[in-house]
């Protein structure tokens, strides 16, 4: 079931970026009077699954969900309708409209993904606000206990400061701000300290696995949320949801803390505190050999650790006018963070290559319950990716029809028609190319 919900979003989702994304290059080119042949969610080689003809245009369904296409006459594009372009041309084809026009009918597409983009982010800021907890409010640091943080040479403790000489505002950016930067600062024991992220940090957090986690958390308190089969106290009244603040009299604020204390008792009786709801309970346990409890470690919410006086969240709430820029500039932080992955994406020293995901990859960012504004902010964020990557200069992709388009505008030389045909082959073999790579990723990481 769960399954079925992730991938019911992502169709959801993808239909709508994708006709969306055509009718940017449908309603110009209607504008100014050119032909569309088709308007098509998905591919139809061979057969589709529905269409219908209305005036003079085709409208369907096809059966490949690797996107969609508009037909435009005169054009050489996903169709390779070479014949077409062998015949004169006829006032109503793209061909034979003026550079202008077709530059406005190709970037069509992109100007409706940015614009959606930021219009989802507006609404989302209107309707939810924002809810973080801020980075300066985690004033005892970082917990440290995954090998990857261990390698950055942090330790439990460390305040973050700032990646690339900017504060970082909220905490939950952490993550992203390592893959994005070049070095960070951190506080330690009231002295600043510099340090470099490798070059292959994306490398190594990719290597860690998609179900590995974050690789750091805020100092965090120690809450059982379980007692293991095999473990000395399975009948001790310990429940899921206690906190433990205190053992053997000593005072405990974080988990962290708890296994110095207990190193001390090994194979030894011990009396714990422990917050339960409003009253607080004294419990005996015995400690093992190893000096271990034999209880798991349960989870909080940022909500629950605010009410538990952990720390302190911030909330803003915004009206429509303070949503519009801060609609803004969600969106461009996030065009702008998803350009600096693919920079390194490209460099191959960094090994975010083997990061990069296809479909299964997308898909499972959707969470396992429908969320409206999950959903919606995904929805937001795929759409800005989508416009950018339309954008990039290869043939097949509106970036590279733009760029042609460009260069007659610049030199009054229109690029040839076999030029345009071997171009769209070119940029087919290079698309096809990091597709199968993206998706082979996937495979990979499933066996993994």
């Amino acid at each position: 079931m769960e399954i079925i919900i992730k991938a019911s979003q992502f169709i959801l989702s993808l239909s709508l970026l994708i006709v969306l994304h055509e009718l940017g290059h449908f309603i110009p080119a209607k504008l100014f009077k050119t032909r569309v042949e088709k308007f098509y969610l998905f591919f139809d080689y061979k057969f589709s699954l529905f269409k219908k003809k209305v005036g003079e245009t085709v409208y369907g369904i096809g059966w490949i969900p690797l996107g969609g296409y508009v037909k435009i006459s005169g054009m050489i594009d996903e169709s390779m309708d070479t014949e077409q372009m062998k015949q004169p041309s006829q006032p109503w084809e793209f061909r034979s409209k003026p550079a202008w026009q077709r530059l406005i009918i190709m970037l069509g597409g992109v100007f409706v993904n940015f614009v959606l983009g930021i219009f989802i982010y507006i609404c989302l800021m209107w309707a939810y606000g924002e809810n973080y907890l801020p980075n300066e409010n985690v004033k005892d640091g970082v917990w440290v206990q995954d090998q990857l943080a261990i390698n950055l040479g942090l330790q439990t403790g460390d305040k973050i400061l700032t990646f690339d000489g900017e504060k970082v505002k909220k905490f939950q950016d952490l993550s992203l701000e390592f893959i994005n930067g070049n070095n960070f600062a951190i506080e330690r024991n009231g002295e600043v300290i510099e340090k470099e992220i490798p070059e292959n940090f994306i490398s190594q957090l990719v290597d860690r696995g998609k179900d590995a986690g974050p690789f750091l958390y805020p100092r965090y308190p120690f809450v059982i949320g379980g007692i293991s089969e095999d473990s000395p106290n399975k009948y001790a009244d310990l429940k899921a949801k206690d906190i433990v603040t205190a053992i053997n009299g000593t005072p405990l604020k974080y988990f962290d803390e708890a296994q110095d204390e207990l190193n001390k008792f090994k194979g030894q009786g011990i009396s714990i505190s422990v917050k339960r709801g409003s009253e607080t309970k004294d419990i005996s346990l015995k400690v093992t050999d190893q000096g271990k409890l034999g209880v798991a470690l349960g989870t909080l919410s940022f909500d629950d650790l605010e009410k538990l006086g952990y720390y302190e969240l911030e909330t803003i709430e915004y009206s429509f006018l303070d949503a519009i820029p801060a609609g803004f500039f969600k969106s461009w932080k996030t065009l702008t963070d998803y350009v600096k992955q693919l920079k390194k994406i490209f460099n191959p020293s960094t090994g975010a290559y083997k990061g990069l995901g296809g479909f299964i990859s997308i898909g499972s960012i959707f969470p396992e319950e429908w969320s409206a504004q999950s959903f919606w902010n995904i929805t937001a964020f795929l759409s800005i990716m989508l416009g950018f990557m339309n954008l990039l200069p290869i043939p097949a992709l509106d970036g590279g029809h733009v760029v042609f388009t460009l260069w007659e505008m610049i030199t009054g030389k229109k690029p040839g028609d076999k030029f345009l045909e071997y171009a769209q082959v070119t940029g087919f073999i290079i698309l096809i190319a990091l597709l199968l790579f993206a998706n082979g990723n996937d495979v990979i990481r499933m066996f993994k």
